[in-house]
């Protein structure tokens, strides 16, 4: 028998495709996911200001510019700053600093320790959600070469912690003077930098002391988004312009769809095809043959709580969509499909979307 650790663990594309989507873990919705993201401004932008506000309005679980927060605990490690700054700018930015956010003005440097501080505060504060970093080149050896090699490394670390704790790590950064057609590319350091983590967040003011700029938004989870931002007397920053516009949830749409296209029968079986022209002949809602398949894929849980089971199989070499309304279970209409009696060719087939593939 092979040995488990010289074997590649793969998952071939069928059962892939017919795996239930779990969507990204938000801390802050469409904004700030789990993982770890980098938020880079010139010197005296803000960027402390913000970060703060931010750390304490999580861990209040209050809502960030009108976006729903995953609430817990948050730590603001705020290595350039001391505690009587930060007490007094709390002071400014709110009423009252809630239990759940933690400051620390001095901690470790990377691979010398900062690592195990900062496993042994998660270990202490399993409900942590933000942790901020304030910033990314205090917690580096003064005498790490500028490499691609190394800055990636550095980030590496972060980001297992931030994806094995299911949390979100915000590195405060700074932006080069030198300008850009490409905002991110002002960001200092090597492009490893911009790779190694699932968002980047740059603040640019829109003049030095004006009080207003422009936070600038990519990443893997999120879509690009540029919000105009003015720094209030509170030093809090407020949104004036947002150019993302919420969509409608479609997979809120899809549940209604299906949910009308089953209340006059109680099964169904076909391709992706035939259900995206079923329930969207004229294409209004834009339900093409995949984005149908993936909307459905991302929905299992919300069409069970509608009564409404989903099976994601192969048969013939074709993939089917199998729904059925529960309380259907044993019952049969006239001119349905019965799934039963399918032929099925591929292997797994007839397997329930999420379910584990048979041996």
């Amino acid at each position: 028998m092979l040995n488990s650790q010289k074997r590649l663990h793969t998952i071939d594309g069928a059962t892939l495709m017919a795996q239930p989507l779990c969507p990204p873990n938000f801390i802050v919705d469409t904004l700030l996911s789990q993982g770890l993201h980098i938020l880079a401004g010139s010197p005296k932008v803000g960027k402390s200001w913000l970060a703060l506000w931010l750390a304490v309005t999580v861990a209040k679980g209050e809502p960030v510019w009108g976006m729903t927060v995953k609430p817990g605990a948050a730590l603001y490690l705020c290595l350039e700053d001391s505690q009587l700054r930060i007490q007094n700018r709390l002071f400014q930015i709110t009423e009252d600093a809630p239990p759940t956010v933690h400051f620390c003005t001095q901690a470790a440097l990377l691979g010398r320790g900062l690592e195990e501080q900062l496993e042994n505060f998660l270990a202490e504060h399993p409900d942590a959600v933000l942790v901020i970093i304030d910033t990314l080149q205090m917690v580096r050896n003064t005498r790490y070469d500028n490499t691609y090699a190394n800055d990636y490394r550095d980030l590496s670390a972060f980001k297992q912690i931030a994806d094995r704790h299911d949390l979100a790590i915000l590195l405060i950064h700074h932006l080069r003077k030198e300008p850009a057609e490409d905002v991110f590319n002002r960001i200092s350091g090597t492009t490893a930098i911009s790779g190694a983590v699932d968002s980047s967040f740059t603040l640019v003011e829109e003049r030095r002391g004006s009080r207003r700029a422009k936070l600038y938004c990519v990443g893997r989870d999120i879509e690009y988004r540029e919000m105009e931002l003015e720094r209030n007397s509170d030093n809090v920053w407020e949104v004036v312009a947002d150019s993302f516009a919420q969509p409608l949830l479609l997979e809120e749409r899809v549940v209604f769809l299906l949910s009308e296209f089953l209340r006059e029968r109680n099964s169904w079986v076909g391709t992706p095809t035939e259900l995206s022209q079923q329930i969207d002949p004229a294409g209004a809602e834009g339900l093409t043959p995949k984005r149908v398949s993936r909307k459905i894929l991302q929905s299992i849980a919300v069409l069970k709580e509608h009564g409404i089971t989903t099976i994601i199989r192969r048969s013939n070499g074709k993939r089917l969509i199998e729904l059925r309304r529960a309380e259907s279970d044993g019952e049969q209409g006239p001119g349905e499909v019965d799934p039963i009696g399918t032929e099925t060719g591929a292997a797994g087939a007839g397997q329930s979307a999420g379910a584990p593939a048979k041996p």
